[in-house]
């Protein structure tokens, strides 16, 4: 038999955007309802054995009055912590997220909401059980998962020769295998790492240069701050004014928001994969795709290098570590009527200054609001800003 619940506003996601959204509303009077399981982005389609480019300052999830940061549950469960200079495991950042969730949002419903569409002036959330939900206002931070994105060469692959990176926890699987991890940001870095480390025989292609961050400098003068002064995106500033000013992003032109987000903190892996990478497996740079095929069950990658050559290899599988990239359209469970009415740009939203879409009530948060308000919305930082604004707007 189907129900029907009303609530104010309905949180779709439990991951850093939507716990901390959460708990900035919690104190309000609206009735809330948050839809997600917690962090299962990060614990079902990451490898175990990475840590986060992140520095440990920057890897708090948000909540009213200083709420309860990364360092505080480290210090009580004994596990090592700095705000620089100590990677932050993707076990902690888990664990300690969990913790946040249990604490400040303990009412997180796991159920995953089947579709949204818009009844008169509010929303209609169908869940799996046949029950419905009606919803003055929905908060969209499902995060990045429905946006991997696989190069169109490598389209053709059978599944058993195929993956995205965001298909792996335990990379030892592979162990014995030979590997092309494709790729050069973050992601590819750690699964090309964790792969070697776990037995497999792994090669990064390329098609630009592979940059790793730098460590972190210890402390710097005075003189060094001001020349590139520390963000919770990194030093410099470029940085400094998308971690600080992401408003005053938000008023730009828009070409200007889409090159800036584009390019600026592009890929890089973190600079302690550095010494699990070079020196330790082949890194082939400025390699560009052209074919991939299925030849007496290997794959056989056919590039064009930057001096004009065609290198090849035969490989036993292949693993797009090749990103995400926001599309409205990957967001099944918003209606086909409502989406189409979502004005979009770059096929992410077009967001005002509250995260919210042309479609009133219905908002935006995480990575898919980084045109709208720069690169700090790709990163976990980028979740104090947006659940600060949105629980203004919100409340």
């Amino acid at each position: 038999m189907s129900s029907v619940t009303d609530v104010d506003i309905a949180v779709l996601g439990a991951g850093p955007y939507g716990l901390s959204l959460a708990a900035h509303l919690r104190p309000t009077q609206r009735r809330i309802k948050v839809f997600g399981q917690t962090m299962s982005f990060w614990r079902d389609h990451m490898p175990r054995g990475m840590c986060l480019k992140s520095d440990g300052f920057a890897s708090s999830l948000s909540a009213p009055g200083g709420g309860y940061p990364l360092q505080a549950w480290c210090q009580a469960q004994g596990v090592p912590y700095a705000d620089m200079g100590l990677p932050v495991t993707l076990e902690t950042f888990c664990d300690y997220a969990e913790a946040f969730q249990r604490k400040l949002v303990p009412d997180v419903d796991p159920t995953l909401v089947q579709s949204v569409t818009q009844q008169g002036d509010h929303f209609s959330l169908a869940l799996p059980d046949g029950s419905t939900v009606q919803a003055g206002r929905v908060v969209v931070a499902t995060g990045i998962k429905p946006f991997a994105y696989v190069p169109e060469a490598l389209r053709g692959l059978p599944a058993s020769h195929l993956s995205h990176s965001s298909q792996h926890t335990d990379l030892s699987l592979f162990a014995g295998r030979h590997v092309a991890v494709l790729g050069g940001g973050a992601s590819a870095g750690d699964t090309a790492g964790l792969l070697q480390m776990g037995g497999a025989r792994a090669e990064l292609v390329s098609r630009h240069p592979v940059r790793f961050h730098n460590p972190p400098a210890g402390p710097r003068s005075l003189v060094q701050r001001l020349r590139q002064p520390d963000s919770g995106l990194g030093p410099g500033w470029k940085s400094f004014m998308c971690t600080n000013f992401p408003l005053v992003f938000h008023a730009l032109p828009e070409s200007l928001r889409l090159r800036a987000v584009e390019r600026h903190l592009g890929p890089a892996p973190g600079w302690f994969v550095r010494d699990q990478v070079l020196g330790k497996l082949p890194v082939h740079e400025g390699w560009q795709l052209r074919s991939a095929t299925l030849e007496q069950g290997q794959v056989v990658l056919e590039f064009l290098a930057a001096d004009g050559s065609q290198p090849s290899l035969r490989v036993d599988h292949v693993i797009a570590a090749t990103g995400y990239r926001s599309n409205l359209d990957q967001l099944a469970f918003l209606a086909p009527s409502l989406r189409e009415r979502i004005r979009t740009v770059a096929r992410a939203p077009v967001l005002d200054r509250h995260f919210q879409s042309s479609v009133p009530g219905l908002y935006f948060a995480g990575a898919i609001a980084a045109n709208s308000f720069g690169p700090l919305l790709r990163f976990a930082y980028g979740a104090d800003f947006a659940a600060r604004r949105l629980a203004r707007a919100l409340a």
